[in-house]
């Protein structure tokens, strides 16, 4: 959590001179309090650069009236507290400057002691959260400051840098694709909090998550009594993220009826509640993502066209894992020492046998999956070292991945031994019989440059 404000600046306005010595000698009594009084607004007003954090007001001041003084401050800065301080009893004159913006109205009496002193606490409590909001949504920008949340510094990578920072200088839309795992949600939140929409809302929608019957309502909204079970008015995601970013991920999931809705909004760039007829126009930066070829989704008929060309944007690959080299270890060395920190552990070291058998490992389900490995081999292993043993995955799952991959017969050859070599712990008799080939293959095999290049990764 930010941290509050230690020492607030109040400016006392009253022409009273002795009703404004007692005002600021009541408020002095809190030390964190810098009180500076004046006796008309116009003086108020020459000093507001001094940036204070709560004014009172005398609301019959000569020449200028509170109500006009406080129409002139809200002029220069919304954000200041403002407490008006009236001899009238007047309800009507309260509520009105309520509406003004005022966070409080005090009769003078007996009571304004008291009064002052807790409506100012108060006041100077609504600056310290609002603060702390400030500080935060900058803190949650340098968290997303891309080239140090998305680790790494493959080739492939520097790539995505590149485009990151072309989306966050820009206003078009996003496509970001890759396969499931690779870290899409957390480049679109980068784009996002680099971006100049960073102090408004990052609206993240699933839509595979979603069921198909309530798709409609999630994004758009729905009056009172819209559908059965529609029981309030409900405010859609898209309203949600006015002013703000939008992000729609797994939207080849989209079923057709909703694209079509999905692109007359983006068109038209308002949305309809279900039940009303009334459009609400809406400004929101749209970012979207898939697993999908959405391409060959629009060739097969399961995505349309139009709405394909109008959500293409910028389209931003993510690499898989498997293509991203050292990353590997660079990442499993950041899961590592987060894991640290969050379970207060020592330091914790991954040696070089167990590097290398993750680089060796084709990781079907990118960071995701590496993130789990690594946080259980933190679990398993001693003397706070990671060893080879200590990192546990599904070599069948990784030899049906790299099938995938574009490899010469003796690349696959080599990998799938060393994969079953690792799997039974460089048993070279079990891995024979498992793959039904002779020992004295394996051997020499093993003896090869294009095996030894695979094992010394």
């Amino acid at each position: 959590m930010a941290n509050a404000k230690s020492s607030y600046k109040i400016f006392v306005v009253e022409d009273d001179t002795w009703y404004r010595n007692f005002l600021s000698y009541t408020l002095q009594l809190n030390p964190d309090y810098e009180v500076i009084s004046f006796d008309n607004g116009k003086d108020c007003l020459n000093n507001l650069h001094q940036k204070p954090d709560l004014i009172t007001i005398d609301y019959s001041l000569p020449g200028m009236n509170g109500a006009e003084l406080i129409k002139r401050i809200k002029e220069v800065d919304e954000q200041i507290q403002l407490i008006v301080i009236s001899g009238q009893d007047d309800v009507g004159t309260a509520v009105e400057l309520l509406k003004l913006g005022v966070f409080d109205y005090l009769i003078k009496n007996e009571d304004t002691k008291p009064r002052l002193l807790n409506s100012a606490q108060n006041a100077l409590f609504n600056v310290s959260l609002k603060t702390e909001i400030i500080e935060l949504k900058e803190d949650l920008g340098k968290k997303y400051d891309f080239s140090k949340t998305i680790i790494g510094n493959s080739d492939q990578l520097k790539k995505t840098f590149a485009l990151i920072e072309k989306a966050a200088n820009s206003k078009i839309t996003v496509s970001i694709t890759g396969e499931t795992g690779t870290g899409k949600e957390l480049v679109a939140k980068a784009i996002h909090y680099n971006s100049d929409r960073k102090k408004s809302s990052f609206v993240a929608v699933n839509v595979a998550a979603i069921p198909r019957e309530l798709i409609e309502s999630e994004l758009f909204g729905h009056e009172k009594g819209a559908f059965t079970g529609a029981d309030a008015r409900r405010i859609g995601k898209f309203e949600q993220a006015i002013k703000g970013t939008i992000f729609l991920d797994e939207i080849g999931e989209l079923d057709l009826n909703l694209q079509a809705k999905l692109l007359r909004v983006l068109q038209e760039r308002e949305v309809t509640r279900i039940g009303s007829n009334n459009a609400l126009p809406i400004d929101v930066r749209i970012i979207v993502a898939t697993h999908k070829n959405l391409a060959q989704e629009v060739q097969e008929g399961r995505f349309r066209e139009d709405l394909y060309y109008r959500l293409l944007g910028l389209p931003i690959h993510l690499p898989p894992l498997r293509d991203r080299g050292n990353d590997v270890v660079h990442l499993s060395k950041y899961f590592i020492d987060d894991y640290v920190k969050e379970n207060k552990t020592g330091k914790i070291t991954l040696s070089n046998e167990a590097q290398r058998k993750l680089m060796d490992y084709s990781f079907p389900g990118n960071i995701r999956e590496l993130k789990a490995i690594v946080e259980l081999a933190c679990v398993l292993c001693d003397n706070q070292t990671i060893e080879a043993q200590d990192i546990t995955y599904n070599s069948e799952k990784s030899i049906n991945n790299i099938l995938s991959q574009e490899m010469s017969f003796d690349d696959y050859t080599n990998l799938i031994i060393k994969l079953y070599l690792d799997k039974y712990d460089d048993n070279v008799i079990t891995v024979a019989k498992k793959l039904n080939i002779g020992k004295s293959t394996i051997y020499r095999i093993m003896k090869t440059d294009s095996f030894q290049k695979i094992y010394s990764k």
